[in-house]
């Protein structure tokens, strides 16, 4: 099997989240020569697989296996991989079956290392992402079996292939703001405490704000409202109470107390309660590091494009191997489909992507 027939095969598994659509099973028998450990967790199926060849580094492969619901408005069965001008068709064929096929093709064909070659796969990126690759984590660590670096197969390229690779990811913080009045008779506003007019003077200064500058690889944090909310829906009564949500996609240089000093530099005079929560914290890879370097340069050899280094977008579960202090990066097909009806990635960008593994592999 070719990597486009696997990654056809991988396409027509109705692997939606939490399911892995027999995709794991099928996994153990065509990876010969590597280990395999289950680690399934609730409704949520993971998998680690690893081949010890020598005393060396130990480098892993990570990503999903699990695709959001199809939608409406396909031309072509979603489950079904559908060939056309070079094309392939199917849920999940950029995010991220197109990357786990690169990747295990590249796997199987691998005859030498000169160290540990593992694979990370949940079913769980697209869904609450309590019991996929945080759970494998835990059971590494606790095992001593950490990888020293990873390559998350997310798609990552913008115009063309080969063009940009992830080296970071920035943090989310969700924030609520309840601004507390007195409700009462809009004929008598003297009477009552509008919160909808004490919080429209602070609107100007904080909506769309940046809380810091940025540097060579995150933009901006910039304080985004998301929602605002009062009021019974009548003309007549003036609220009681306003609840504002807001995101902060944030750079290594805003944390949540920059975050809860900045709301209450604007709402320090108003009655007010504040909840923040982080989702995920930014992290960076640094261009130096072996995997940086040698993804780069097997990019380069492949495609004959030297990737630019981003850092934007979502979020990923790159996310929570950095916090386990492994050098992290991503890198795959296009991403201008992903989520989409008629998904889809060219056969061309898979076979290099494959290439571009199997270069990673034979000079890491």
């Amino acid at each position: 099997m070719d990597v486009i027939k696997l990654f056809k095969k991988l396409l027509e598994s109705r692997s939606v989240t939490p399911e892995d659509g027999g995709i794991f099973n099928f996994l153990e028998g065509y990876l010969e020569g590597f280990t395999f450990v289950r680690i399934d967790r609730e409704e949520v199926k993971n998998l680690f697989a690893y081949r010890r060849f020598g005393e060396g580094p130990h480098l892993c492969f990570a990503g999903h296996v699990d695709v959001v619901p199809p939608g409406e408005g396909w031309e072509s069965d979603p489950f079904v991989a559908t060939e056309k001008e070079g094309y392939i068709y199917a849920r999940g064929a950029q995010d991220m079956k197109s990357g786990v096929a690169a990747f295990v093709q590249a796997l199987k064909e691998t005859r030498t290392f000169n160290g540990t070659l593992s694979v990370l796969l949940t079913s769980d990126e697209e869904g609450p992402a309590k019991y996929g690759t945080l759970e494998v984590l835990k059971y590494l660590q606790a095992h001593d079996m950490l990888p020293d670096a990873a390559i998350v197969a997310e798609p990552t390229c913008e115009e063309r292939f080969g063009d940009a690779i992830k080296v970071g990811r920035r943090g989310s913080i969700n924030g609520v703001i309840e601004k507390h009045g007195k409700q009462g008779h809009a004929a008598y506003p003297e009477k009552a405490t509008n919160p909808i007019h004490k919080v429209a003077h602070v609107l100007p200064h904080i909506a769309g704000v940046d809380l810091d500058e940025g540097d060579e690889y995150f933009a901006p944090s910039k304080f985004v409202v998301t929602d605002i909310r009062a009021g019974m829906e009548v003309t007549n009564v003036t609220p009681g109470k306003l609840k504002l949500m807001f995101n902060i996609r944030n750079s290594t240089k805003t944390t949540m107390e920059d975050v809860e000093n900045f709301v209450h530099r604007y709402f320090k005079e108003m009655n007010y309660t504040l909840k923040l929560d982080q989702s995920a914290k930014p992290f960076v890879t640094n261009a130096d590091t072996r995997i940086v370097r040698t993804l780069d340069a097997s990019i380069e050899k492949v495609t004959g494009i030297r990737p630019k280094h981003s850092t934007a977008g979502g979020t990923s579960d790159a996310r929570f191997i950095a916090d386990y202090g492994i050098d992290v990066i991503e890198f795959g097909v296009k991403n201008d489909t992903i989520h989409a009806p008629n998904e889809r990635t060219s056969i061309d960008e898979v076979v290099k992507l494959c290439e571009v593994f199997s270069e990673v592999i034979r000079t890491y």
